[in-house]
C-alpha cells in the first residue's frame, strides 16, 4: 500500500462534523477575546480583519482540493462542502461585524459600498456566495441535477478572485501579504485548467 492510499483510508474514516465545529466556534472565540479585551486596543479592526483573512485562507483551502487530488492523489473532496460553507459563514460574520460594530449607521454603509471600491467588490462577492450557500446540499444536486450545480458553483472562482482583489485594494498599499494570497487564488485555478496536449508527431 502506498503512502498516499495510507492517507487517503484515514482521511475517509474521519467524519466531516468536526470542521462544522471547529469553524462554528471561531468567530464566537474572536467575539469572546473583543470583549474581553483580547484583540488590543482596536478590537473592532482586529476582528474584522481576521474573519477576512480566515475566510480568505478557507477559500485558498476549497480551490486547493481539486488540484491535491489531480496531482497528488490525495482525495479530501469530502470536507469541500464543509470548507466551503464556513467560507460563507465567516465572509458574512466579517460583514456583520463591519456592519453592526465598525459603520454602524446605514446612511453611512451604503455610502461606503458606493464611495470604497474595495468594499463593493466585497459585498458583489457575498451575494454571489449566497446562491452557493443556498445550494449546498443533497437536495439542492438532486432538484437541480449535477450538471447545473456545479455550473453553479463554478462561481466560486469568481468569488475568490473578487476576495483576494478585495483584500489587495483594502490594505491601500502594495503589501506583500494580500498579494500573496491573491497570487496563491490565481495559481490555484490555473491548475484547473485543461490544457491541450500537443499532438505527437511520429517520427519515420
Amino acid at each position: 500500500m502506498t503512502l498516499t492510499q495510507r492517507i487517503n483510508g484515514v482521511v475517509r474514516k474521519v467524519p466531516t462534523w468536526p470542521v462544522y465545529l471547529v469553524g462554528a466556534v471561531i468567530p464566537v472565540w474572536y467575539f469572546y477575546l473583543g470583549v474581553t479585551g483580547g484583540l488590543g486596543a482596536d478590537p473592532v479592526k482586529t476582528m474584522e480583519h481576521a474573519l477576512g483573512l480566515l475566510s480568505l485562507q478557507v477559500l485558498v483551502a476549497v480551490l486547493a482540493v481539486t488540484p491535491i487530488r489531480d496531482y497528488l492523489g490525495v482525495n479530501l473532496v469530502k470536507f469541500r462542502r464543509a470548507l466551503g460553507l464556513l467560507v460563507f459563514y465567516f465572509v458574512l460574520c466579517h460583514f456583520l461585524v463591519w456592519f453592526f460594530l465598525d459603520v454602524q449607521f446605514v446612511e453611512e454603509v451604503w455610502n461606503d459600498i458606493v464611495k470604497r471600491p474595495y468594499i463593493t467588490i466585497g459585498m458583489v462577492a457575498l451575494v454571489l456566495m449566497l446562491p452557493l450557500a443556498l445550494t449546498s446540499n443533497n437536495l439542492s444536486i438532486r432538484k437541480m441535477g449535477p450538471v447545473a450545480w456545479r455550473r453553479l458553483h463554478k462561481v466560486t472562482y469568481g468569488v475568490a478572485i473578487l476576495g483576494g482583489v478585495h483584500f489587495v485594494m483594502a490594505s491601500k498599499t502594495w503589501a506583500v501579504e494580500p498579494m500573496v494570497y491573491l497570487g496563491l487564488i490565481l495559481g490555484l485555478l490555473a491548475l484547473r485548467i485543461k490544457w491541450p496536449r500537443r499532438a505527437r508527431v511520429a517520427i519515420s
